[in-house]
């Protein structure tokens, strides 16, 4: 069984004398990865020396239709014009891909789409990096890894949601439906599988899935007076560490040994759309970037060299009401934002750089991991797109506005922390204190509003994400986090802790910034604070499918099952979405299967994909 470290071992293994001497030795060897960089740790691993703006991106290509076959599959792929051409991880529609991540798929609200999802692959570029310890991983998993593709943010039936244990070996493939029943967004498709998540989206397994309305159509006449076409870009932003003969490394540290997982790991070069600090032309003028954070660990504050205001329009699950005039804002690892960029303010011929200056989480920086400071330079060109900034968003003759928040009829209490002690190595993240095996989830009622009070007893920032609902967040409440532990011992792992906060509230709820205002999937938890959120839970006549169905787990399906494996050309019919995934509808089996049973329900996790896969994921029902 390989060992498992996370930075607080590692900490606790050096002892404070070495801590100490990790910190000062920031002062000892340049980081190669960061242009004109800071110094870096000789506890870290650093990226060969590479000359940023080199090279070049294009947007990813585009597919659509109300019907797709997506395949998951090995490639090739160069990351930098200085770096050799080395394997990958990529998704393909038949001969429609890049290297590396996958098509942008465009829908339309409430039309279904068909996807046949299939896992073509044969080896895995970071095979070595598995930790066999972990949910069932095995050794063949390095030549034979399994994937689960997962929309992130779609409003999906139970088995077409990608599920972490529905997952497909290399040879099978499934077919998801996507009803689409939301509103214009820009969501995402990543690999979602149990245990090795983290190396299967590192790799390639991520891309951009754009949701188009009557409002906002991606046409030239949209009524809103979006940029469209060349001017609106998907930004996939990234941080890598790349090894000195130029192959992915997902390890951080030499502390950490091969094959053992790590509690997530800062990089130290920036992509955008896989390409490490391109030079990206633009014409002078407006422009639309719908921009993701796909990295597996990171929270930037991303702002412009030259600090010039730009607009959001809208966040993970739709537009806001009106623009919101920023320098700056914060995006952590799921999360979405929606911006419009004005280069018109620059001259022809002028640039200007994305960057960061988001300092990483303590528990990495004490062993030297620095700032990231960039992403890509924009390089303006001629005239472009010349409409204004639209004042308005929803109103009036436009989609209605974003509604009032109604009082939630259940407050629950929710935590996470990463519990470690010398009696019970290795250290792990959770969720409530319990492992994702426990029995003991959440069950909101199918049509109730809750209040989730997300109890972050760490230092450290962490995004939470609710698969198939949206939610409003309502502010952050500074905690008393010694005292709240203190006066709640925290028992073992996997006995539920989820104590109430309230006597040990710091202060008064910080309001979220207007630009988080919208509907979101993905709320930034920081550390010692209480992140409350408001969601309703929707019935299964208000979605068209039930969502506490029960589905099965593909590997273990006979093959004349009506549910969709490989042998299904089409998922069963429905009355509503044209979806009905396979049997046990609307019969209680409870909420845990043995292996080879049965799934029922939905995750809820932090989207640190280290932490998802080890052991900050629980399941979650929406009973009726």
């Amino acid at each position: 069984m390989a060992e498992r470290f996370s930075r607080r071992q590692v900490l606790r293994g050096l002892g404070v004398g070495a801590a100490a001497w990790a910190a000062a030795s920031v002062v000892g060897v340049r980081s190669a990865g960061s242009p004109g960089g800071p110094l870096g740790s000789p506890l870290l691993f650093h990226s060969p020396e590479l000359v940023p703006f080199r090279g070049t991106v294009s947007p990813p290509p585009v597919v659509t239709g109300p019907s797709l076959s997506i395949s998951a599959v090995n490639s090739r792929h160069r990351f930098h014009p200085d770096l050799p051409e080395v394997d990958a991880l990529a998704y393909r529609a038949g001969d429609v891909g890049p290297g590396y991540l996958g098509p942008t798929i465009e829908a339309n609200a409430d039309e279904l789409l068909t996807l046949r999802y299939a896992n073509e692959l044969t080896f895995h570029p970071l095979g070595v990096d598995m930790d066999t310890s972990l949910h069932g991983v095995t050794e063949s998993y390095r030549s034979a890894p399994p994937t689960s593709l997962h929309l992130h943010g779609g409003v999906t039936p139970p088995a077409s949601d990608g599920h972490p244990e529905q997952v497909s070996l290399p040879g099978r493939s499934l077919v998801h439906g996507f009803p689409n029943g939301q509103e214009a967004c820009h969501l995402w498709y990543h690999d979602h599988a149990m245990g090795i998540t983290r190396v299967n989206v590192y790799s390639g397994l991520a891309g951009i899935y754009l949701l188009r309305d009557r409002w906002d159509t991606g046409r030239p006449d949209n009524p809103l007076g979006l940029p469209v076409g060349e001017f609106e870009m998907p930004l996939v932003l990234q941080e890598k560490i790349f090894r000195q003969n130029g192959t992915l490394s997902i390890r951080s540290t030499h502390i950490v040994p091969e094959g053992s997982w790590e509690g997530g790991a800062v990089g130290d070069v920036g992509l955008v759309n896989g390409a490490v600090w391109p030079d990206i032309p633009v014409a002078r003028g407006l422009y639309r970037f719908r921009l993701v954070n796909a990295g597996s660990y990171s929270v930037w504050n991303l702002h412009f060299s030259n600090r010039m205001r730009f607009w959001i329009i809208g966040n993970d699950c739709g537009l806001l009401d009106a623009p919101v005039p920023v320098t700056h804002f914060r995006v952590a690892p799921g999360e979405r934002y929606d911006l419009l960029v004005d280069f018109s303010l620059l001259d022809s011929g002028g640039s200007v750089e994305l960057r960061n200056d988001e300092h990483p989480p303590f528990q990495a920086a004490i062993i030297g991991a620095v700032v990231m400071p960039l992403f890509c330079r924009f390089t303006v060109g001629s005239r472009g797109f010349t409409g204004p900034v639209p004042t308005a968003l929803r109103g009036g003759r436009l989609r209605s506005p974003l509604p009032p928040l109604p009082v939630p009829e259940v407050v629950r209490t929710v935590t996470v922390s990463q519990p470690y002690a010398l009696r019970n190595p290795p250290a792990i993240m959770t969720l409530n204190n319990l492992r994702f095996s426990d029995t003991d989830i959440e069950k909101p009622r199918a049509g109730t509003t809750e209040r989730w009070d997300i109890v972050n007893v760490t230092p450290d920032p962490h995004p939470i994400h609710i698969h198939l609902v949206h939610f409003r967040t309502l502010g952050r409440t500074p905690l008393r986090t010694v005292e709240y532990q203190g006066a709640h011992v925290q028992p073992p792992v996997g006995v539920r802790w989820a104590p109430d906060p309230t006597p040990f509230l710091a202060g008064p709820s910080v309001p979220p910034e207007p630009w988080e205002a919208g509907w979101k999937d993905t709320v930034r938890s920081d550390g010692g604070t209480v992140t409350s959120v408001l969601v309703r839970f929707p019935t299964a006549d208000e979605l068209g499918f039930d969502p506490d169905a029960l589905f099965d787990r593909p590997e273990t399906l006979p093959s004349d099952h009506s549910g969709p494996t490989h042998a299904d050309p089409e998922p069963p019919a429905h009355a509503d979405h044209g979806i009905e995934h396979p049997a046990h509808n609307g019969v209680d089996h409870g909420s845990e299967h043995g292996a080879g049973g049965p799934l029922q329900g939905y995750v809820w996790h932090c989207h640190i994909l280290d932490h998802e896969d080890h052991d900050m994921m629980l399941k979650y029902r929406v009973v009726s």
